[in-house]
């Protein structure tokens, strides 16, 4: 018999596997992204003090692109940079969330750091 995988239940595995190492502080948050089919939301965390000091998404005014695509990704990467830097907050940890590095996760990493971001 073939069992068939639970790509979620595998992700959420992998997202814990990267929280075990990745912590944002208050001098450095964690940049974390989220892909839903339709959307792609990103948050930076200070989880010293389970604090949520900025956020964007692809449901924002400011985007154009309103999927989950490379194109939307570049966008949401600027914009959370752009509102990161506004906050003084120039470095950062990013948490992939689970998801490989790669296409849509990518695109938005290297948005935030052509915006100012390190990581």
């Amino acid at each position: 018999m073939i069992k068939k995988i639970d790509r979620k239940a595998e992700r959420e595995r992998r997202h814990e596997r990267v929280r075990n190492k990745v912590l944002g502080t208050p001098e450095r948050p964690r940049l974390c992204v989220f892909r839903s089919n339709s959307n792609l939301y990103v948050q930076v965390i200070d989880d010293v003090n389970a604090n949520t000091l900025v956020q964007a998404s692809t449901l924002d005014k400011e985007v154009k692109t309103k999927h989950s695509n490379k194109e939307a990704a570049k966008e949401v990467g600027a914009l959370i940079a752009k509102r990161s830097l506004e906050k003084n907050i120039k470095e950062v940890v990013f948490d992939r969330g689970g998801y490989i590095y790669h296409g849509v996760v990518k695109e938005l990493a290297e948005a935030a750091r052509e915006g100012g971001l390190t990581f």
